[in-house]
């Protein structure tokens, strides 16, 4: 048996903000954006190079969804987003004003920083020990 999970819901405030953030300043693929009526769209995000997993946003339509809109995890980190080059993608979110809120350390399992997102979800830039042993590898070579 298979199974992977393919979506994560994302409470956003507004679907067009949450899409521009995304898109211009994450460099993520809007893969769908689809009119479901009422208000509502069917709206797909994903890192470039993503196979299997994306975004939903998911616009809040009431008070008890917009109270977790920024939150969904009580102030824990919620997504992880793996690079193949920490530094790359650090350097460009730091100068398109990504807000970070703990500075890049080496941890056993890879380079790590924290960010959030416009609402403030709490976001790992994370590269994967196993590319930091192959850069060093190769630099040695």
């Amino acid at each position: 048996m298979k199974q992977t999970i393919a979506r994560v819901a994302l409470v956003v405030g507004d679907y067009d903000k949450a899409i521009a953030f995304y898109t211009k300043k994450l460099d993520f693929n809007l893969i769908e954006d689809t009119d479901l009526g009422d208000g509502k769209r069917w709206v797909i995000v994903a890192p470039p190079g993503s196979k299997e997993c994306s975004l939903v946003l998911a616009e809040a339509d009431d008070e008890k969804q917009l109270a977790s809109v920024g939150n969904q995890t009580g102030g824990r980190v919620f997504l992880f987003l793996y690079t193949d080059d920490f530094w790359r993608d650090y350097y460009k979110m730091m100068e398109r004003k990504i807000k970070f809120v703990r500075s890049p350390e080496k941890m056993p399992y890879g380079m790590v920083a924290v960010f959030e997102d416009l609402y403030g979800n709490l976001w790992d830039l994370l590269e994967p020990i196993k590319n930091l042993q192959q850069e060093q590898q190769q630099q040695q070579q």
